[in-house]
């Protein structure tokens, strides 16, 4: 049965990226070349992008979500990920994910999307 995982308190709500790894930057890079069809700002910026995390083999899992789950592009917005991640050189396999816990909010966007969308 698929039970709800408790959340412990002070645990993350999203799972750490791979900061420290040296391919963190240039999949970060893709991940702004991706652009929501609806919002003249990219993914990352808007926060959809919650976790990058890269195996010590360079295989890359992507958690992410959308702004809402009705998203027209909802099945097609991760396969453009995976696509613009894939060719970097050093990645091996990229594997992309959609979340709704915890849901995305305005609040998730960073200052550059606030200041592009005008809500700065």
């Amino acid at each position: 049965m698929n039970q709800p995982t408790e959340q412990l308190e002070g645990a993350p709500l999203i799972k750490p990226s791979s900061t420290d790894h040296p391919l963190y930057d240039n999949i970060v890079e893709a991940c702004r070349s991706v652009y929501d069809p609806e919002i003249p700002v990219n993914i990352y910026d808007l926060g959809l992008v919650y976790t990058i995390e890269i195996s010590a083999e360079n295989e890359v899992s992507i958690i992410m979500t959308l702004t809402a789950p009705g998203c027209p592009v909802a099945g097609e917005m991760p396969g453009w990920l995976a696509e613009a991640v894939e060719p970097l050189a050093g990645v091996k396999q990229v594997d992309v994910d959609i979340t709704w816990d915890p849901p995305w909010g305005m609040e998730m966007m960073s200052d550059e999307a606030r200041l592009e969308l005008g809500f700065m």
